[in-house]
């Protein structure tokens, strides 16, 4: 079981570091989605 997931992780430290780049991006604009919706909701409703 380990060796599969050793297996799914490559080990050029570049294709990592893109990874994580491109992770931290869709989390950052799930974030920001989530708090405009958020804001928008609470202005509509007048709060």
């Amino acid at each position: 079981m380990l060796d599969l997931i050793t297996g799914l992780i490559p080990d050029d430290p570049v294709i990592i570091a893109v990874v994580l780049i491109l992770l931290s991006l869709i989390f950052f604009f799930y974030l920001l989605l989530r708090r405009t919706v958020l804001e928008f909701r609470d202005g509509m409703r007048g709060r």
